[in-house]
């Protein structure tokens, strides 16, 4: 089951994607697709609805983030070897993780703005793993039962504001528009193995990224798992499990970064597509 957000910032309405791709309005059904909905019980209630009874939505709305009110958004550093190496860092012995803040949520095919004195921002192709029931303390053997499903993250990070501002890496993840994420929560029935998900991303037709989960470091339920035992996972939090080679850091003989009027596209085997366009970031009225 693929369940979707639709609408305007801020006021999204639930939606389920039927076999032919069009939305079909859940809002008869959930208020939204947040944490409060994605139990393995609701998830259960939603499976069994027939998706042609459903509303059927007219157009091409804009499609939301595909989890609403987040509850936090932790995310994985270095969990691929060959992207440590070109970011010419050590593998890591235990996941490295870090958080990106919440505000930096957008849909799948929002704007990334550049903020004003941006040197080094950067994409990241990610899958993202969303929690449908508390875990804390769980084991690696169960942490499976904890995951509502999967989505597609782009981990978008300024790098001198994440490696050259102090070493605190949150800085360099949390601005406004870096977390574009969607377009679908694809439930876990749908994903029977999640380290089997070819991932790319392009800049201006151009591919950059072209990995697999399979090279993880830590598997999904090592990380839920992991995780669980240093902060409690909570129904609607997100895991955005790491990037592949072919970030733009990484580029020889020179790193590559994005700047205004560029177009990202990236997309994970089974989870749709994204696309975004830079833009500089208004900040007219900013203090």
């Amino acid at each position: 089951m693929k369940l979707i957000r639709y609408g305007a910032a801020g006021q999204e309405r639930p939606g389920m994607v039927d076999e032919r791709g069009r939305i079909r309005d859940l809002s008869a059904h959930i208020p939204d697709v947040t944490g409060a909905t994605i139990s393995p019980e609701s998830v259960a209630r939603l499976a069994a609805i027939d998706p042609a009874t459903l509303p059927l939505v007219e157009g091409l709305p804009r499609v939301g983030p595909c989890v609403g009110a987040v509850g936090k958004m932790v995310c994985v550093g270095l969990n691929y070897s060959d992207h440590a190496a070109e970011s010419n860092m050590a593998i890591p012995t235990e996941p490295v993780l870090f958080m990106k803040a919440t505000s930096a949520i957008v849909g799948p095919n929002d704007d990334v703005e550049i903020p004003p004195r941006a040197e080094k921002v950067d994409w990241e192709v990610e899958l993202g793993v969303v929690i449908g029931k508390t875990a804390r303390y769980v084991s690696k053997a169960d942490a499976l039962d904890h995951v509502a499903g999967y989505c597609i993250v782009n981990d978008v990070s300024e790098r001198a504001y994440q490696l050259e501002r102090g070493g605190q890496w949150d800085k360099g993840k949390s601005c406004d528009t870096f977390g574009p994420m969607g377009p679908w929560l694809v439930t876990r029935d749908e994903v029977p193995d999640a380290q089997a998900l070819a991932l790319w991303l392009e800049v201006d037709g151009k591919c950059y990224q072209n990995g697999n989960t399979s090279t993880m470091i830590f598997d999904v339920p090592t990380l839920v798992s992991y995780i669980s035992h240093f902060m409690s996972l909570q129904p609607g939090d997100v895991i955005s499990t790491g990037t592949p080679p072919g970030v733009g850091l990484g580029q020889k003989p020179v790193p590559v970064y994005l700047g205004a009027g560029q177009v990202m596209r990236l997309g994970i085997t089974g989870l749709g597509e994204q696309r975004q366009r830079t833009v500089p970031a208004n900040v007219e009225g900013a203090q």
